[in-house]
This record gives structure tokens, sequence and C-alpha cells, in this order.
């Protein structure tokens, strides 16, 4: 029976030659990834609870301070600190100020074939390079950092097949909100979510990203890309080459399969509170918002910058809306002013923030007050998600976004 490019990488870091969804395997791992939210945690049971703690390989490491950045208390402060002194202490690749950590673990590490493990929810982002990424607890974690090993259960695989493609103002964050509109925020639960054909072929690395990104919110393990010529030139770009590069079988089993066709795509908003609750942002026009938000590890590449620049470009951010623009790391930040992106933002009036995962954690910049309304391309849309419990967030494209921070309230696009 053949297996799909999940199961593949299952096996390798199994030593095995074959697994099937249910099966439950120790794993090697590639790399650990841990950021600001969660370390000082790992390192306390690191330190406290282990009776002789040990790293198995600290090149397998990296930590990131991405949530608070800068600190914004002493008690930030003193967790980030901890999390400092132990990555220098045991010689662990340390990133602070650089960007929203699967950004980096994009930009520096991560390669086909790999398996790591993040202690975050959005680490299924580098299936967009053919890699299985998945997030895990702080228990999990510490087990992978002292043995270098973990388990896994075989996910199911299932097949999202993408034709035609994307039509001029549409955008790969249509797409994945579009896909989990139809399938639910349940629709794949512990199942990798594969995206494949010849639709998936005209999707950059960046469109990759913000599919395989959003994952997670159906309820996947992993979302996955074969890695092609795309993907391999952005290796070479990056300095990298890959661990291996895997193909589905024609053979291999799938739990389900969907079509989408590209083409048939069109704007959409996730209104409040649920990532599933999307409608055709049309329907949400003309809702007065507070603030916008463009950025986070779903959208604050280079090529989202490029859209919202060229929707307010010679516009200005309405009265009473503050608009964050929030690159979703240093090299990206740097690209943009060598394009002269962020002069176009700050000339509109948005506020241009360092890179980190700002208003997407909705926990030291731009928090949304009492009843505010947000419309934002970060994440989640959670009661509460970005500020007060009465708040209300909805989720959109870099256009929308953009497009809404001029208006004033949501809108397309074609409507400024």
């Amino acid at each position: 029976m053949g297996m799909t490019i999940a199961e593949k990488i299952i096996a390798a870091a199994a030593g095995v030659d074959s697994v099937k969804p249910g099966d439950i395997y120790t794993v090697q791992l590639d790399h650990l990834m841990s950021n600001d939210g969660t370390t000082h945690l790992t390192v306390d049971m690191y330190n406290n609870k282990l009776k002789n703690p040990h790293i198995a390989d600290t090149r397998k490491l990296v930590f990131i301070v991405d949530h608070n950045v800068p600190s914004d208390s002493p008690k930030t402060a003193a967790s980030q600190k901890k999390m400092r002194d132990f990555a220098r202490e045991n010689n662990i690749d340390f990133w602070e100020g650089k960007g929203v950590c699967h950004q980096i673990m994009i930009e520096n590490y991560v390669r086909p074939g790999q398996l790591i493990f993040g202690a975050d929810s959005h680490t299924c982002s580098y299936g967009a390079l053919g890699a299985f990424g998945t997030g895990v607890g702080c228990t999990d974690f510490l087990y992978g950092m002292v043995t270098g090993t973990s388990w896994v259960m075989v996910p199911e695989t299932v097949k999202f097949n993408l034709t035609g493609k994307l039509p001029e103002g549409v955008y790969a964050r249509d797409l994945i909100l579009t896909i989990i509109g139809e399938i639910g925020a349940n629709g794949c639960n512990y199942q990798a979510m594969e995206f494949t054909g010849e639709g998936a072929r005209t999707l950059s690395i960046s469109d990759r990203m913000a599919l395989c990104n959003m994952a997670v919110e159906a309820g996947a393990k992993t979302g996955i890309f074969e890695a092609d010529d795309k993907a391999l030139e952005y290796l070479k770009e990056h300095g990298r080459e890959p661990k291996a590069v895997y193909h589905s079988d024609p053979d291999a089993v799938y739990a389900g399969e969907y079509t989408f066709d590209l083409s048939k795509v069109r704007p959409v908003v996730a209104k409040p509170d649920f990532v599933d609750n999307v409608v055709p942002a049309e329907e949400t026009c003309g809702i007065k918002i507070n603030e916008a938000f463009l950025g986070s590890c779903n959208n604050g590449r280079i090529e989202d910058l490029r859209v919202g620049a060229e929707v307010i470009k010679g516009k200005k951010v309405a009265e009473g809306v503050r608009f964050l623009v929030v690159p979703a790391s240093q090299t990206i930040y740097r690209q943009a002013l060598k394009e002269g992106l962020i002069d176009i933002f700050m000339e509109a009036g948005a506020i241009v923030m360092n890179p980190n995962c700002s208003v997407c954690w909705g926990s030291c910049q731009g928090v949304i007050g009492e009843n505010e309304v947000l419309i934002s391309t970060g994440t989640r849309n959670f009661k509460g998600r970005a500020g007060h419990p009465s708040s209300k967030v909805y989720l959109g494209s870099a256009a929308t976004v953009t497009a809404s921070a001029i208006a004033g309230e949501i809108a397309t696009a074609d409507r400024v």
C-alpha cells in the first residue's frame, strides 16, 4: 500500500519502511522550536523536575522571542531573561527582535522531509516547504529536548485538490478561509491536510505558508505541500539543501478528498467569534471598525505588504482608525524599506511596528478595548483574542484589511 508525504516523513523519522494511520512510533526530531509564550515554563521544568537534566542535541533547538517584543512588563522581562540565559548557558540558537518564530524558521531552518516540533500551534506552517511541522505543549517539548525523540500517532491524510488559478485581487488568505469555512473548524481533526494539484503549483511559498499556517484552524495535525521546483529554488536562495523530497504514491490512501477551483474563490471574511464563520466579504462591508492589523505569521510577508501598499498608496487611514502594519521578520522589514513600502504606509497614517506577533497575539500591541472592532490578517478571531471580551475580531486578506483601514469600515479593495 502506498504512502502520503506525511506518512513517508514519519516513516523515515521512525526508521521503518512504512507506516499507516493510527500507528504510534518513536521518531527522531530534526528541530525543536520554542518561543517566549511558554519557554520559561519548559526551563522551569527542566531545572526543577528532572533528576538528570541534559539536552540531547543543542543543534536541534531554536529559541525565539517574538510574542512580547520588546517586553511589556517586569513579569515578561523576567520570563524572557530566563529564556535568554538558558539559551546562552546551553549554546542554543537564540533569536530576539528578528521576527515571528515561524517566519524565522522558514527563512533559516526548515528543509523538505524534516519532522519538526514547535511549542506553538502554527508550527504546521513548515509544510509550505514539504516538512512535517506540528505544535506541541511544554511537556512534549521538554521530552524532545532531553531525548531528541518523541512519539507520534500517524495521522490520516486528507487531499485538497487545487485547480485553476486565483483571480486578480483574490489571495491565498481568501482561499484558506474559504476552505475552513466549508469543512469547518473540526473538519480535519488530527489529520494532515495535503494541498496538491495544478492549482497548488501556481502558489508562491508565501501563499503556501498562508495555507499550511491555518491548517490547525481546521483541527489539522499539519498542512503540507510537495516540495516542488518553487520550494527547492527558495531553499537554494536561502543556502539550504532538502533533507528528502517526498511525493505521495499513486495508491496512497486518503481519509477524504476535496476539490477547490481557485478561479472561483472570492474575497471572504471570517466573522466573530469563530474562524469557520466565513462569508463573502461584501456581506460584512459597512461594519464600522476601530482598528486594522496587517501582519502575523499568516500575512506579514513582503507579498502582503506589497498588496497593502498598493491599496493605500496616495490615500489616508480613516479618522479614528488605528492601522498597525507589522512585518513578519526583520528581513521582510528591510525589504519593505528598500522598496519604499514603509514610507507609503506611514504617509497614509499607518503605525509601522517592529517585527513580532503584535496584534494577533493580543497581549502587547494594538490591544482593543470594550466593544471595539478589529479587522485583522491574524490567525484567530476567538472572543477576547485581541483584547476585551466584548470586542470583535474579523479576519480578512491584506487587501481587505487595508481597504477597511482607509474606509473606516469593512470594505473590499475595489471599493476604495
